[in-house]
């Protein structure tokens, strides 16, 4: 099931080597897992660390932004905009959440996207502001919602400091190179009061201590970092942020780390398996497969995987501490 290496041989080979964690910066991490792009099928290792004093756990020696192009792609593109349209009652969701603490107000989003959360929040007495990597989602987010929508990296924008009431971050810090720095800039741009809201996946979650390196939620070389409780609390609270609600949730991805975990023996036999990214949609026999699977080995192994740890997404708000 797993591809993890001896840890015990990596410390020996690097003991006079330890890289500085980029949530903390201490100099004390250890190996800890190593595994590839499986949802691309490709075949070059890539390694994770764990920092001893947060334990937050990053990609060691990640491929440089011009490189890491080539992991994403429209295969990528398609499969998250496809999986998306399976949860479309996810933003009334969050707006729930994000009501409990602001009603209306400047509100940021980063990683918008095309503008499909930008676009829940219009006409809701909210000023609508985003940042997104890829123009031509910037653009479509700026025709969808109208809201001021930068193209380009996060640390390269330049809103003026104390902008913000509500700054979102769905499933982007994990994919940044400086999650400090990041964080950093989230709370320059907040304003006295205001509150970040984050969702990352757990890396101490049931699923992914159970699959280890077939769990989907490692998504190497994407995701650079990988976050648990602790590490996400301490991170904000470097920048300024203090914890108001943070909570781990339910949100499995049993058929593709199942997925992963089925092509892996394959190869051991010497069968090829189409990787997730090139898979195409299910066919009636296939999903019928599947809804008996769900009832009965998912179901199993749902509740096991609930023993083995808390739950694979971390839903966490932190708020800016206003001035005296």
């Amino acid at each position: 099931m797993s591809t993890s290496f001896t840890v015990e041989n990596r410390i020996l080979q690097e003991k006079d080597r330890r890289p500085h964690c980029i949530a903390c910066g201490s100099a004390h991490s250890l190996p800890f897992l190593q595994t590839s792009d499986r949802f691309h099928g490709d075949d070059k290792i890539f390694f994770l660390r764990r920092c001893q004093n947060c334990s937050h756990v990053w990609l060691e020696n990640p491929p440089t932004p011009r490189e890491l192009g080539r992991y994403y792609g429209p295969l990528y593109d398609r499969f998250i905009s496809r999986a998306a349209e399976h949860s479309p009652g996810r933003w009334e969701r969050r707006k729930k959440s994000i009501s409990v603490y602001k009603s209306s107000g400047a509100l940021l989003d980063l990683g918008c996207g095309s503008g499909s959360f930008l676009e829940a929040m219009k006409n809701d007495g909210w000023k609508l502001s985003g940042i997104e990597m890829s123009e031509d989602a910037a653009g479509a987010a700026r025709n969808r919602t109208g809201a001021n929508v930068f193209s380009g990296d996060i640390l390269s924008a330049t809103f003026p400091d104390g902008t913000f009431d509500v700054i979102t971050c769905f499933d982007v810090l994990e994919h940044v190179y400086d999650p400090r720095k990041v964080l950093s800039k989230v709370s320059d741009w907040l304003k006295p009061g205001g509150v970040f809201y984050t969702l990352v996946p757990n890396i101490d979650s049931g699923e992914a201590r159970f699959f280890e390196s077939c769990w989907y939620g490692l998504e190497l070389p994407r995701h650079l970092s990988h976050f648990c409780p602790d590490s996400l609390r301490r991170l904000a609270e470097s920048a300024g942020l203090t914890e108001i609600s943070l909570e781990t949730n339910r949100n499995s991805a049993l058929d593709y780390s199942l997925r992963y975990v089925n092509t892996e023996i394959l190869s051991r036999f010497g069968i090829s398996r189409r990787p997730l990214a090139e898979a195409g949609d299910p066919t009636f026999i296939w999903k019928a497969l599947r809804m008996g699977l769900r009832w009965s080995v998912y179901q199993l192994l749902y509740r096991t995987t609930a023993l083995a740890g808390a739950g694979e997404s971390i839903h966490a708000f932190f708020q800016k501490t206003a001035k005296p």
